[in-house]
């Protein structure tokens, strides 16, 4: 991360990053002390971003105030969609799904279990895999990711999935975050279908495929301009070993879906890996 301004906290700079975001340019925003400071995320875009600073001290990114009048804000989900608009059509499928999932129970969750389920005559029925893709079921091998079971397994997703996805959309794009997160889906849904588990779901494992992604990038390429704290990188490969422990049921983290943690922390790995690489020898 390269440090690019310091300013008071209490300056409004809602249009400078708002121009930032409309131009792809990756920044965080940190407070230290006194002082607000804008970080840019990729170096290379210091030119272009230092211009905007520059029209927005001149007062030319801000909006007339007929133009503020005529135009509504466009509010927190606005904003998060004007930023990184797949990674938050993500969050908000998985929340919608959540809701159809409280109003319509089990027909929902049938829908989009890995593979198909039914009650007959009170016993659960469970169908094949190579039968529901043979009859054009293909979306089973992904929608478990969409599903999740209580309102702290969606919160918490949701924020890692926004946290990890915002990064990767804006430094590499929609193209890069889909394929990702599809393909840590898959594999992770797979591995945890190979348990003998059928019903599950949950976007952790996208989340740690992003997870194992970003740090990668970050320290094989530090010039990409992703990063990650080292203590998140911690707490969430300790968690991840603890819930793998006979100690999570102890505290009720018992049905967890740990093989998907680990398909999917290593496909983000491997995609790092060969991504990071590529981006340190000035390849895109």
């Amino acid at each position: 991360m390269y440090k690019l301004l310091e300013l008071p906290l209490q300056q409004d700079i809602v249009a400078l990053r708002r121009a930032l975001w409309a131009h792809r340019i990756g920044h965080q925003v940190t407070e230290e002390e006194a002082v607000q400071v804008l970080w840019l995320a990729d170096p290379r875009q210091r030119d272009e971003a230092a211009h905007l600073i520059e029209q927005w001290h001149r007062g030319e990114l801000a909006e007339r105030p007929a133009q503020a009048a005529k135009r509504r804000s466009p509010g927190m989900l606005g904003s998060a969609f004007s930023q990184a608009p797949l990674a938050a059509a993500c969050v908000a499928l998985c929340v919608v799904v959540f809701a159809l999932m409280a109003m319509f129970g089990d027909r929902v969750i049938a829908a989009l279990t890995f593979v198909p389920v039914d009650s007959v005559s009170g016993r659960l029925t469970v169908g094949n895999l190579g039968d529901s893709l043979a009859s054009g079921q293909i979306w089973r091998l992904v929608s478990p990711a969409l599903m999740h079971f209580g309102w702290m397994h969606l919160v918490f997703n949701m924020l890692w999935l926004w946290y990890f996805g915002r990064q990767v959309e804006a430094l590499q794009g929609p193209v890069r975050l889909i394929m990702l997160a599809v393909v840590a889906a898959l594999v992770s849904n797979l591995a945890q279908y190979a348990t003998g588990t059928v019903l599950f779901g949950g976007m952790s494992g996208v989340d740690y495929a992003l997870l194992g992604y970003v740090w990668l990038m970050a320290r094989r390429a530090p010039e990409s301009g992703f990063f990650v704290p080292q203590m998140l990188v911690v707490f969430m490969l300790a968690w991840m070993v603890f819930t793998m422990t006979d100690m999570a049921s102890l505290f009720g983290f018992g049905n967890v879906a740990n093989e998907a943690h680990l398909g999917g922390l290593l496909v983000g790995l491997v995609g790092g890996w060969w991504a990071g690489g590529r981006a340190a020898r000035g390849e895109r």
